[in-house]
């Protein structure tokens, strides 16, 4: 079956099919997370809209399970399956910048790094993550969250269209005017509707920055998270980052005394007028005396890759995380215990704040309904070794379960797990009916399921 399923998708598209015995097979199949060993029948290196229609097709008419991939950074592995086929959109990486209208059309497979360079080139920019590798499309379709949320909302509030080819294999533009029912969903909803080849995007004038990152010791975190929260809840909405806990990395501007080491984390990014940057970062660098720091003007787009380095394709994998409408003190004393703890120089304790322009929107105006909460923290566990696996796991779990008291039920979709399908009501909350309406109507038969899934409603 494997072999007739290779061959009906070779005779369909005109982008390269790789089966079990074709060279490379072993590099096409694999996902960011190197916990996730799966072996799908065919990868599908799509080149354009009609070669991902006809894999739609073939899946569907071959009963198999069916994984999209854009930029392959699912920490639950969705990017790939067992048995199943895997429609792999890296090669449509196209990005046409209209610096007259200030929008941006791009191809689904392309990731932050290659949107940020083209749009950057004319001093514009959109709401995108903080690492360059990640894809523009999973990020978008859970919502979004970066360093310009604060000024310009999520990545997929600033959404114009998307080009998307459904279960049936059809393909439609989503809009507020067209398919606007899809369009909804598509803000938020994640892969469950369909393959968006095509994101058209507003942009904003964003250029050169004014930030980096301050390290601080450990010991201070209860201090420093009562100063983040109070800071960044009336700071001017150009004023992002996030605070966080980590190892601390063997960089230049820190002591070597301090290397791997637990530090705290602030992460500043200023995208007001450049002059005003140091006077908005300096509070950081006043509240806790740092340990080091390497703040100051920069492109916009060095910030988004300034982590990749130290996260490459192949680490295991397990994250966990839930909102917090605020960073109460007993919340502080969670981090500052389990923050202290990091067990591994790539594992990232993240606090994204999410308030100003994401507050803006309301809950049901799009399928992201979380929009009364302040902070979206998460517990990135990320390290080398699969013999680290059980007791990474477990310390994960355990700063989870800790933050439970101080945290709402619901929590981001792009942060869920393998293990978080059972979440999957509260994390969207009072707009999961309406979700299940609209996958009824757009994939009934429930295709796109390799995610975190939005059954068609009966």
């Amino acid at each position: 079956m494997a072999q007739s399923v290779a061959e009906a998708l070779r005779g369909a598209v005109k982008g390269e099919v790789i089966g079990a015995e074709d060279p490379g097979y072993d590099e096409a199949r694999a996902v960011y997370n190197g916990m996730i060993d799966k072996r799908p029948t065919a990868v599908v290196r799509c080149t354009n809209v009609s070669d991902v229609a006809s894999a739609v097709k073939v899946a569907k008419d071959e009963g198999l399970d069916l994984s999209i991939r854009g930029g392959g950074h699912s920490a639950p592995g969705f990017g790939t399956n067992d048995g199943g086929i895997v429609i792999d959109l890296s090669p449509l990486r196209e990005v046409i910048v209209d610096p007259e209208s200030r929008t941006v059309k791009a191809g689904g497979g392309c990731t932050w790094r290659i949107f940020n360079d083209a749009t950057h080139e004319y001093g514009l920019a959109t709401t995108g993550g903080i690492i360059g590798s990640t894809g523009i499309g999973g990020l978008t379709l859970g919502g979004g969250i970066g360093y310009l949320s604060r000024r310009h909302g999520l990545s997929c509030d600033n959404l114009i269209s998307a080009e998307v080819v459904l279960a049936d294999g059809s393909v439609v533009v989503a809009t507020e005017k067209d398919n606007d029912d899809l369009f909804w969903a598509l803000r938020g909803g994640g892969g469950n509707f369909g393959v968006v080849t095509t994101f058209e995007y507003r942009l904003h004038p964003v250029a050169e920055i004014y930030g980096g990152p301050i390290a601080y010791p450990v010991d201070r975190a209860e201090d420093l998270v009562r100063f983040y929260r109070n800071y960044i809840a009336d700071a001017p909405e150009d004023l992002g980052g996030f605070l966080g806990f980590h190892l601390a990395p063997p960089l230049p501007f820190l002591p070597e005394s301090w290397h791997f080491k637990n530090i705290c984390l602030l992460v500043a990014c200023w995208a007001g007028p450049i002059e005003d940057g140091k006077k908005m970062v300096q509070p950081f660098l006043d509240a806790v005396e740092p340990v080091g720091s390497h703040v100051g003007p920069m492109p916009y787009p060095a910030l988004n890759i300034a982590f990749d380095e130290l996260l490459p394709k192949g680490l295991q994998h397990y994250w966990k995380a839930s909102f917090a409408r605020e960073l109460s003190d007993g919340a502080a004393e969670v981090h500052a215990e389990y923050g202290a703890k990091v067990p591994a120089i790539q594992t990232a304790v993240h606090l994204y704040p999410i308030n100003g322009a994401v507050q803006r929107v309301g809950t049901d105006e799009t399928a992201f309904a979380y929009r009364d909460v302040s902070f979206s923290p998460v517990i990135a566990g990320m390290w080398e070794n699969p013999a680290d696996n059980e007791q990474n796991i477990a310390w994960v779990r355990a700063y989870y379960e800790a933050l439970r008291p101080y945290s709402v039920e619901g929590g981001y979709i792009n942060f869920m797990d393998q293990d978080d399908q059972g979440r999957i009501k509260d994390n969207y909350k009072g707009n999961y009916g309406r979700l299940a309406a609209v996958k009824a109507k757009y994939d009934p038969g429930n295709l796109f399921h390799v995610n975190q899934n939005i059954k068609p409603a009966i």
